[in-house]
């Protein structure tokens, strides 16, 4: 047998040599595609898994076979550089056949060199893994994802303890500067700000664990019957200071005839809330902001308008998205958002069986937002009605325990209290708390969860146990928001109820006053 000098073939006998070759394999698909990814031969192999015959797609770009979120992404290009990089480019993935079903396929991608050394193409060979290996590789993606989600629900426990503590003692600071009587604008302003941007991280949190909580199905609501205009009276003083901080020109309109819509009023409060901030935010100082409230047939329509910085088109499909705005940051705009507000009013107003729209001419133009939730043909027999308020009392001073590893927590809340002439004893410890906390004989304990050594868990057993300490009310501040299977733990170790921070002076104002 006389053997052949390859290196003395032309590139066309190469070419015919390698179709007479994969001619003969069936159990592989294996095509060549050009430098653009356009097919070049066709083998029975290929025929045979993918459905097509050589002379439809011949010439056709090979991503045709890909899904169409991997086209998206830029899969099919991606292998070809990474063969061209790494001299072959492996991948396992999802694949399209002509009839349309799927098959979990393997795939490698080589290079193809010309008799001068340049590449000229590639060769791909597809291996159809659907028997056997899919589900394994199935089982894995499977478990990947629940393995995804749980990092992410850490993560976000975590970043909400991470963010809430600090916000605890700037608050606790604010309430003290704010109980200084004064007349000096520049602390009146100072206060103002750090009112408004302490106010803005708390909203930030919560709407990222509102959003979080949507995506995994553990928002709920308490819907009943509430009157339109009350939500939109108090999302209106929620977002005054800020409006006026801006000093935008503000108007709202409201019907006299009452609209009630079923509706958990919370949720939307904080809905309307966050269209009227993101209208302040995104409107040039001294702009324009204008509030319509009406009822078109059987809903109820809300619109949001302002004249700002408005819409780019491109962006309107997505403006509801999460993270839509995250492009925003890299621009020169001191205000732009993450666009988590956005996604949990679209989500909030879904929920309750309406829908939002956003609309602009473009950018400096302004934009629109219209809320349309479904209105009630007529007033219930049972009416929500915010809670009223009463004139605040004199009350007799307590003994309160706090326990608050964090220094600048601990120092602010007790100095808060104390200026309320309340009694207060800090400790820095769980083991500090046991120790000092049943010679003070306290009314009250407020405990931090997360210390050191003992965690407020235990402290709270321990106290509980004690005979003083039956009727104590125990309290738990916390930094992370409890999921659904901790919510009862506070309860369980002894405490009556906890405060997730930071803690807001009126809630606690309200706590004392019931043990007064």
């Amino acid at each position: 047998m006389t053997r052949t000098n390859d290196a003395s073939l032309s590139r066309q006998e190469v070419e015919d040599r390698f179709d007479l070759l994969i001619a003969d394999v069936r159990e592989y698909a294996i095509f060549v595609v050009a430098l653009d990814g356009t097919i070049m031969s066709w083998n029975p192999g290929a025929e045979r898994l993918l459905g097509y015959q050589s002379t439809e797609v011949v010439g056709q770009h090979f991503s045709r076979f890909f899904l169409e979120e991997d086209i998206i992404s830029g899969q099919p290009e991606f292998e070809l550089w990474a063969s061209r990089i790494d001299g072959q480019s492996d991948s396992v993935c999802w694949h399209v056949r002509k009839d349309g079903s799927r098959f979990w396929c393997a795939s490698t991608i080589t290079p193809l060199f010309d008799e001068n050394k340049r590449l000229s193409s590639f060769a791909r060979v597809m291996h159809d893994l659907t028997d056997g290996d899919a589900q394994a590789a199935q089982k894995k993606r499977s478990d990947d994802l629940v393995e995804s989600n749980r990092s992410r629900e850490e993560f976000m426990a975590l970043l909400s303890h991470e963010l809430r503590n600090p916000l605890s003692p700037i608050l606790n600071a604010l309430d003290i500067l704010q109980g200084i009587r004064t007349i000096d604008p520049i602390v009146q302003e100072a206060a103002s700000v750090i009112e408004r941007q302490v106010g803005h991280m708390v909203r930030l949190v919560d709407d990222l664990l509102d959003v979080s909580r949507i995506g995994k199905g553990k928002l709920q609501l308490v819907k009943e019957p509430v009157e339109l205009r009350v939500i939109v009276n108090r999302a209106i003083e929620s977002a005054r200071p800020l409006i006026e901080a801006r000093k935008h020109e503000f108007s709202a309109a409201l019907p006299i005839k009452p609209i009630w819509i079923d509706a958990d009023a919370g949720r939307m409060e904080q809905v309307f809330v966050n269209l009227l901030h993101n209208a302040g935010n995104y409107t040039n100082p001294r702009g324009s902001i204008h509030v319509v409230v009406t009822q078109e047939a059987d809903e109820a329509v809300i619109r949001v308008q302002d004249n700002g910085i408005g819409i780019a088109p491109e962006t309107l499909p997505h403006i509801f998205e999460m993270f839509s705005q995250i492009d925003a940051i890299n621009k020169p705009r001191s205000h732009a958002g993450l666009g988590i507000g956005l996604a949990l009013v679209g989500a909030v107003v879904e929920m309750h069986g309406g829908s939002v729209q956003a609309r602009s001419a473009g950018l400096g133009e302004g934009s629109d937002f219209t809320v349309r939730l479904p209105a009630l043909a007529s007033a219930p027999a049972r009416v929500w009605k915010p809670a009223p308020t009463k004139p605040k009392e004199r009350r007799r001073p307590l003994r309160i325990l706090i326990v608050e590893d964090n220094i600048d927590s601990g120092d602010t809340l007790s100095t808060l209290l104390r200026l309320e002439g309340h009694d207060v004893l800090l400790a820095r410890s769980g083991v500090s708390a046991l120790e000092t906390g049943p010679p003070f004989l306290p009314e009250v304990v407020l405990c931090d969860i997360g210390l050191p050594g003992i965690d407020g868990y235990e402290v709270a057993r321990q106290l509980r146990s004690l005979p003083h300490f039956e009727g104590v009310a125990m309290y738990a501040l916390t930094g992370f928001m409890p999921s659904e299977a901790d919510r009862g733990r506070p309860q369980r170790a002894g405490f009556n109820d906890y405060f997730v921070k930071p803690v807001q002076l009126d809630r606690l104002v309200k706590l004392l006053e019931a043990v007064q």
